[in-house]
Parts: C-alpha cells; sequence; structure tokens
C-alpha cells in the first residue's frame, strides 16, 4: 500500500508514519511527501477554510496511491473565549473517492498572536514577533503548541491526534457505509 501525504512538513510525515503503525490494515504501507498547495491562506481562519485546505492537500497529493492525507492547521471561531477562536489540526484522508476527516483538540493562542494573525502575519511569525520562539519555522519542529505548553504537547501530537480521528471511519468501515 502507498500513502501520499499533502506536505513536505518533516513533523506532518513522522506523525503520519508513527500513526499508521497502530493499525494492521495500514501495515507496511509506504509514506511518501508530495509538496502540494493547499488552496488556502497560509494561516486558516475558519473552520472551513481548514476543513478545505486539509481536502486540497490531499486530493492535489492522490496520484499513483492508494490513499492520501492532507493535514491542515488553523483557527475556527470558538464563542466565549478570550479571542474569539481557538486552533485545530484537521486531517483529511482521501481514497480517490471519499473524505474521512478528523479533528484534533483544540486550544487558543495568546491574544496578542491572534492580533498579528488577523493583520496578516502566520502563527510562526507571531510568535517570532513576540519573541516567544528564535525559530521563524515552529510549525516544523516542536509548533506553537509546544511552547505553550512548554513541550508537554508538541505539535506532532496535534496532527497524531486528528490522523487517529480520521482513521475512525478506515479502521471501522461496516459502520461508515
Amino acid at each position: 500500500m502507498k500513502i501520499n501525504v499533502g506536505t513536505a512538513n518533516r513533523i506532518k510525515l513522522e506523525a503520519v508514519e508513527e500513526t499508521i503503525g497502530n493499525y494492521d490494515f495500514l501495515a507496511g504501507a509506504r509514506v511518501t511527501g508530495i509538496d502540494v498547495g493547499s488552496g488556502v491562506a497560509d494561516q486558516p481562519k475558519s473552520l472551513e477554510e481548514t476543513v478545505a485546505g486539509a481536502k486540497n492537500r490531499a486530493k492535489n497529493s492522490f496520484t499513483d496511491c492508494d490513499l492520501s492525507v492532507g493535514i491542515e492547521d488553523g483557527l475556527m471561531a470558538v464563542p466565549g473565549t478570550r479571542t474569539g477562536y481557538m486552533n485545530t489540526s484537521v486531517c483529511a484522508f482521501y481514497d480517490g473517492k471519499n473524505y474521512h476527516l478528523g479533528f484534533s483538540a483544540a486550544f487558543e493562542y495568546p491574544p496578542k498572536a491572534v492580533e498579528l494573525v488577523e493583520s496578516g502575519r502566520d502563527i510562526n511569525q507571531a510568535f517570532y514577533e513576540l519573541g516567544l520562539t528564535r525559530d521563524p519555522k515552529i510549525g516544523s519542529a516542536k509548533g506553537a503548541i509546544g511552547i505553550l505548553t512548554k513541550d508537554r504537547w508538541i505539535r506532532k501530537d496535534t496532527v497524531k491526534q486528528s490522523l487517529t480521528a480520521a482513521l475512525i471511519q478506515l479502521d471501522n468501515k461496516k459502520l461508515y457505509l
């Protein structure tokens, strides 16, 4: 079996490889990263945009494979939060016909980071500008969540959550007919 992942991000690829190892029906699958566009903003600012980005990455990487995967992090409006937004990771597995979606747990960015995102920066740039990191590409490392939780929860964990949630449908096909 071959699984294409619509990304060149090492953290996302490692998360896919580690997660599929927990599934007998994916045993021995070969994972290949393909750098494709999401068709959405670098920093999605709505759940709809984040889901669209994940689905676009999955569809755009579906070539000469059995399954493809798109993973997109983005903001979603959440009433009652300090900033009005929370971040989630969305995973879309694509089998050439159907999408199988999963989401990670959500968390809130600091208000000043959200202000910078609203003014056009992505979260990498916002955390860098705020002096929260010296790494301008934290999304390819431990992520903003790693900084906020002091490494108790890192970006790879977030991606794994969304992958596991999406795999529920593929692991229990008879329940999702």
